[in-house]
C-alpha cells in the first residue's frame, strides 16, 4: 500500500466504527504559544482529553501532519524524520483497552495486511512506589487477540530497556513489559514528573520485526521492542489514561477514562512494503529518485545527503503551503533553517545550481489530498521556496569566499568563534551554517569557537546598550507618564510571578512603551489558565492597597546578600545600585521596609504609590525563548 491508501483506508476503518473525522490541524497553531509548531496527533486535542467536551463527540479520527525539529540531527537514519503524519483515534471516555488493541491489531493484519508473527508490543510493569498495578489487562487482551490470529504470543519478563538489550528475546515472545521510562505518558514525561491534576497513565506500543539480521549487536545490544537498531520499529502508541495526580502526588482512578492513540504514517507504510527505511515509501521515494537524476549519485552511496533534502524540503512545502514566510523569528527561522540544510546537503552531491523547482513539485503533488483549509497557498509556496533558494545561494557564495579567506590567513587555518560571528554579523552567513560548512570542508574550528562566538555577540549588545544610553532606561522607551505607570506594573507582576507561580522566577528583560508592559522570565512551561488569573488579581490587588513606592542606594553586595533585592546583571551593576521598594513595615524613615511586596535593582523612573496605576489586565502569556516566557498586559 502507498502512505495515500493507508491513510484513506485508517480513516474508513475508524469511521465504521463511529468515529468522526476531524480537518488535521495546521503545523503552527495560533492558540498555543508553548511551542513552534504541530508536534503529534494529541496535541491540538489536549483540551478535549483533559476534559472539555469536543463538538463532534466520544469518537474521533483523523491523521494529522507534524513536525518535530529536535531530531533534525537524527535525520539521515533510515527512520526518523522531522515531518512525519500521525493517524489518530481518540475515545474521550467512551470505550477503553478491550475494544482499542483488538481493533488496530486488525487494521494492521486485515487492513494494512501485516504479517500478525512479525508483530510485537510493550505494556507498563507498573509502579510500586505509586501503588499502580502492572497493566496485565492489556497483555491478556494481546494475548488473545494474538491467538486469534494463530500466534501463541508469550509475555516477557523486562523490566527496561537495558535489561532487555542484556537479555534479548526467547522463542515466541511477543509480548513485554517496561517500565516508566517506555510505557507511561503524561504531559511531564515519566510518572515522577506527572503534572498534579493531569489525566495520565500506561501506555502500549506496537512494534514491526523487520528481521534479526538487522540488528547491530555490537553496536546496539541484543534486540528486544525497545532495542536501539534497525530490527524494530515502532508503528503505534496506544495511551490509556486511567489514572490522575492529585495534589498529595499520589495518582487515582478516573471515572471517565480515554484512549489516544497515534500510528506513523510512513512508519505503518513501510511496514506494509516491509522496508525499514521508511524513504523508500510513496511520501518520500519519488524526491530521491528525483534526486539521483539531478545529481547523477545513486541513493545507496549518498543516503544521509539524500535523505536530509527529501525530509527537509518536504517540511519546507508543508509550512509554505501554510502561509508561513521564511524570516529570522521563530517558524519563520525554523522554516528557513530546514530550507538552508537542504541546500548545502545538495552542495554536497554536487548540485551547484537552483533544484528547488525540481524537488517541490513532487512533493506538492503528494500532498494533493491534504484538505485547502491545511494547505491554504499551494499556489505561492513553489515560488516563495524558490526565491528563497536564491537569496540564500547568494549569500552562501559571498560567506564562502570570506570563510576561505580568513582560513588561509590563518597560519594554522583555523576558524575562531570571533571569525564565524564576523561571518554572520558581516556578511549574514549564519553560525550554524558555517560550522557545518567547516566540518563539510574539513575545516579546523578552534577549541573554545562557540565560547568565543557568545563572547563576540555579548560583547555587540553591550556596544549597542552604551550607545543607546539614556534613550532606554529599564526597557523604557520613554519616561512620560504611561511609561512610567508600566514600569511599576512591571515590578508589580514578577513579584507576583514569583509569589503565585516560583520563588525561581526572575526577570529576562523588559520593554515598556506608553500603550503596555512586557515581562519575560524563566520558565519551562506556559502558566495555567488559573496561574495567569492569579497573577492578574495579586496585581490588582497591590494596585488597590495604594502601597507607597521608594528608593534608596545600597552597595551592591548588602542590596543582594541582605536585602535580597532582585536583579538582572549582578556582574555589570556598579559597587552602588539603585534600589526600589514596594510596600512593606518600615521600623524607622531611614531602614529598609521588611516584608516588602517587591524589592528591585532599576534605574528608574516609577510611581509614588500603586493607586495611581490604573485596572491591571494580561493581554497575552507567550513563549519568547526556549526556557523563556513573556507577558503583555495593559492599565486601563
Amino acid at each position: 500500500m502507498n502512505a495515500s491508501e493507508v491513510r484513506q483506508k485508517f480513516l474508513e476503518f475508524q469511521e465504521k466504527r463511529g468515529h468522526k473525522v476531524i480537518p488535521p490541524a495546521p503545523l503552527v497553531l495560533e492558540n498555543d504559544p508553548t511551542t513552534l509548531f504541530t508536534g503529534s496527533g494529541m496535541q491540538p486535542l489536549l483540551p478535549y482529553l483533559l476534559g472539555q467536551p469536543h463538538p463532534e463527540g466520544k469518537r474521533l479520527t483523523d491523521s494529522q501532519p507534524s513536525l518535530r525539529l529536535q531530531d533534525i540531527e537524527d535525520v539521515g537514519d533510515p527512520r526518523h524524520t522531522t515531518v512525519f503524519e500521525m493517524l489518530g483515534n481518540w475515545s474521550l471516555g467512551d470505550y477503553f483497552k478491550k475494544e482499542q488493541i483488538p481493533a488496530f491489531f486488525e487494521f494492521l493484519t486485515e487492513v494494512v495486511g501485516l504479517d500478525p508473527h512479525k508483530i510485537y508490543v510493550t505494556c507498563f510493569i507498573g509502579n510500586e512506589k505509586y501503588g499502580i498495578p502492572k497493566d496485565t489487562e492489556a497483555a491478556e487482551i494481546w494475548q488473545e487477540v494474538f491467538k486469534k490470529a494463530g500466534v501463541e504470543a508469550k509475555i516477557a519478563e523486562i523490566g527496561s530497556a537495558a535489561d532487555g538489550d542484556k537479555r534479548g528475546i526467547k522463542d515466541g515472545e511477543h509480548i513485554f513489559f517496561y517500565d516508566d521510562k517506555e510505557n507511561w505518558w503524561s504531559r511531564g514525561g515519566g510518572i515522577d514528573s506527572t503534572p498534579i491534576g493531569d489525566p495520565c497513565g500506561p501506555d502500549s506500543e506496537v512494534f514491526y520485526d523487520f528481521g534479526e539480521d538487522k540488528q547491530d549487536v555490537a553496536k546496539f545490544g541484543k534486540s528486544h521492542p525497545a532495542s536501539d537498531g534497525a530490527r524494530f520499529m515502532e508503528i503505534g502508541n496506544q495511551v490509556f489514561m486511567q489514572y490522575r495526580r492529585k495534589e498529595d502526588g499520589t495518582f487515582e482512578e478516573l471515572k471517565h477514562k480515554s484512549v489516544d492513540f497515534g500510528g506513523g504514517l510512513e512508519r505503518i507504510t513501510a511496514a506494509s512494503i516491509n522496508s525499514f527505511d521508511v524513504f523508500k515509501i510513496s511520501l518520500l521515494k519519488p524526491i530521491i529518485d528525483k534526486l539521483e537524476e539531478i545529481s547523477g549519485k545513486s541513493y545507496d552511496n549518498n543516503t544521509d545527503e539524500m535523505r536530509i533534502i527529501a525530509d527537509h524540503l518536504r517540511g519546507a512545502y508543508l509550512l509554505t503551503a501554510q502561509g508561513l514566510a521564511p524570516s529570522n523569528k521563530q517558524q519563520g527561522y525554523a522554516l528557513r533553517r530546514l530550507i538552508r540544510r537542504a541546500v548545502l546537503k545538495a552542495l554536497d552531491l554536487g548540485i551547484a545550481q537552483d533544484f528547488i523547482p525540481e524537488i517541490v513539485p513532487i512533493i506538492a503533488k503528494n500532498y494533493e489530498d491534504l484538505p485547502d483549509s491545511i494547505l491554504t497557498n499551494r499556489e505561492t509556496a513553489i515560488a516563495a521556496l524558490e526565491k528563497e533558494e536564491r537569496a540564500f545561494r547568494q549569500t552562501l557564495n559571498k560567506g564562502l569566499k570570506e570563510m576561505n579567506k580568513m582560513v588561509s590567513q590563518d597560519t594554522d587555518g583555523i576558524l575562531t568563534g570571533y571569525d564565524l560571528f564576523k561571518l554572520q554579523d558581516t556578511y549574514g552567513f549564519p553560525f550554524e551554517v558555517s560550522v557545518e560548512e567547516a566540518y563539510r570542508q574539513n575545516i579546523k574550528l578552534s577549541k573554545d569557537y562557540k565560547d568565543e562566538f557568545d563572547k563576540a555577540l555579548a560583547e555587540q549588545r553591550e556596544r549597542s546598550k552604551t550607545a543607546s544610553k539614556g534613550m532606554f532606561k529599564g526597557g523604557l522607551e520613554d519616561h512620560g507618564e504611561m511609561s512610567t505607570k508600566y514600569h511599576t506594573a512591571t515590578h508589580l507582576t514578577l513579584a507576583a510571578l514569583r509569589k503565585i507561580v516560583s520563588d525561581d522566577v526572575h526577570q529576562q528583560g523588559s520593554n515598556i512603551t506608553p500603550e503596555r508592559m512586557r515581562l519575560d522570565f524563566n520558565l519551562d512551561r506556559k502558566l495555567t489558565p488559573e496561574e495567569k488569573q492569579a497573577v492578574e488579581d495579586q496585581v490588582n490587588e497591590w494596585i488597590k492597597a495604594d502601597l507607597p513606592v521608594e528608593f534608596a542606594e545600597y552597595n551592591k553586595e548588602y542590596a543582594r546578600d541582605e536585602l535580597h533585592a532582585e536583579g538582572q546583571f549582578w556582574d555589570k551593576y556598579d559597587a552602588k545600585v539603585k534600589v526600589y521598594t514596594i510596600g512593606g513595615e518600615k521600623s524607622s524613615a531611614d531602614a529598609p521596609a521588611k516584608n516588602p511586596v517587591s524589592r528591585e535593582i532599576c534605574g528608574g523612573p516609577h510611581v509614588e504609590h500603586t493607586g495611581v496605576l490604573g485596572h491591571f489586565k494580561i493581554k497575552k502569556e507567550e513563549s519568547s525563548s526556549a526556557g523563556v516566557r513573556r507577558i503583555k498586559a495593559i492599565l486601563e
